[in-house]
């Protein structure tokens, strides 16, 4: 019994202080973004419920409610609103290292590979502030989970609960409403189409409200950025913003990164030489062994999860923020490639030595990007300066010069 709990406890210790340090000073400003999102959330307190609030471009509910909840119990302040992202994220490490229980079969190592997760500054970033996005990754978690769960168990109740989750994707952010995608895929692949046919059931009673509403209202966010909706380009042209995607998207990992201050260290890979090298080793691995479940299930999760963008308007694009949920499948890889370092005929003291070596380093690293350099571009890139209890009123683009950031902060 102490042998499970031990490695939850102590995870829930590592996230918990990776996440909440310094959580209110870095970043110290607030996002026009998080002014918008209250806003969406103290809207919903004025009517009766609805499925997608058509404020600020356009949102579906579910996280803002649970947002609602927050600046209810808490207060409208920054504390408020960015919590219920800290603390999905918190969870989320939790749900991964029960996943990676399933896979690995080795709690250690699944521990390992959580660590992996949580320190990746792509993850702590996200989870510091206060979008939607680590919402998402913990629903797509639970599904996760479940369906691991029967494809173990072959029970009932966890193809339900594992399209319920998948369901409760749908209604948060945009690439939530592609997951089911997945699990269904794995189990027609396994020859068990009764019970995909049972999981896109309980998937579509779910999804349903929201699924009602958006085919009589179109979302105004897709709208906006999406390639296939543009009425200003023609299908060649179409095509070309396509193909630049795919190389914008492609390099992101390890060449040029996610230009926006908010998602990242402008320019900056999302993976670090270490952690670079050892996903496309192990992304490799999986695709060596695709016959394995678990391995079909990581490379179309990860590629399912940097479809969206390659789909989107190119100025979007490298983006951070819309292939937050690769997150799973990268540490899911560089754990396949410290298991092949770790499976060489070496004394085993050297490999010991190795692999401590490699993840100390890594995990050095990503923590001085984040909270040594990155920190100071979110001085300019969280643009508000004045608490948002005072700016909460104003209309985004009618808040007062004195709030804003006027100088370069860098």
């Amino acid at each position: 019994m102490k042998k499970r709990v031990l490695p939850i406890v102590v995870l829930t210790f590592l996230s918990s202080a990776v996440i909440f340090f310094r959580y209110l000073s870095i970043p110290q400003n607030i996002t026009l973004d998080e002014i918008a999102f209250s806003q969406v959330a103290l809207s919903l307190s004025e009517s009766p419920y609805t499925v997608y609030s058509t404020l600020h471009t356009g949102h579906s509910t579910l996280y803002f409610y649970i947002l609602l909840l927050s600046l209810k119990t808490f207060g409208v302040n920054i504390f408020a609103v960015r919590f219920p992202s800290a603390l999905f994220s918190v969870a989320s490490v939790l749900l991964f290292y029960l996943v990676m229980s399933k896979v690995f079969k080795n709690s250690f190592f699944a521990f390992f590979v959580s660590c992996i997760m949580l320190f990746l500054r792509w993850y702590i970033n996200f989870s510091r502030f206060s979008y939607e996005t680590t919402f998402l990754l913990f629903l797509e978690l639970v599904s996760t989970l479940f369906l691991f769960k029967f494809l173990e168990d072959k029970q009932t109740k966890s193809v339900v609960f594992s399209g319920i989750f998948a369901g409760l994707a749908f209604h948060s952010y945009y690439p939530g409403r592609v997951f089911f995608l997945l699990p269904l895929f794995v189990l027609f692949l396994q020859k068990i189409k009764k019970y995909a046919v049972l999981f896109l059931l309980i998937f579509a009673l779910i999804a349903s409200p929201l699924i009602s509403y958006l085919v009589q209202n179109p979302d105004i966010r897709v709208g906006e950025v999406s390639l296939l909706a543009s009425q200003k380009l023609i299908f060649q042209e179409k095509l070309n913003h396509f193909g630049l995607n795919i190389k914008k998207t492609a390099f992101m990992f390890h060449v040029e990164g996610d230009s926006n201050g908010r998602h990242n260290f402008p320019g900056k890979p999302a993976l670090n030489p270490i952690l670079g090298i050892l996903f496309l080793g192990g992304f490799v691995l999986a695709l060596k062994n695709f016959s394995q479940v678990y391995n079909q299930y990581f490379l179309f999760y990860f590629l399912l999860s940097v479809s969206l963008p390659l789909i989107g308007i190119t100025q979007d694009n490298p983006n951070m923020l819309r292939t937050f949920t690769t997150i799973p499948g990268i540490a899911y890889f560089i754990g396949k490639a410290y298991l092949w370092i770790w499976d060489r005929k070496l004394p085993k003291k050297f490999l010991i030595g190795c692999v401590a070596v490699l993840f100390i380093l890594s995990t050095l690293y990503e923590l001085r990007t984040y909270f040594l350099f990155q920190s100071r571009v979110f001085r300019n890139s969280f643009e508000i300066q004045c608490k948002l209890q005072d700016v909460v009123k104003y209309d985004v683009h009618q808040i007062p010069p004195r709030c804003r950031v006027s100088k370069n902060l860098f």
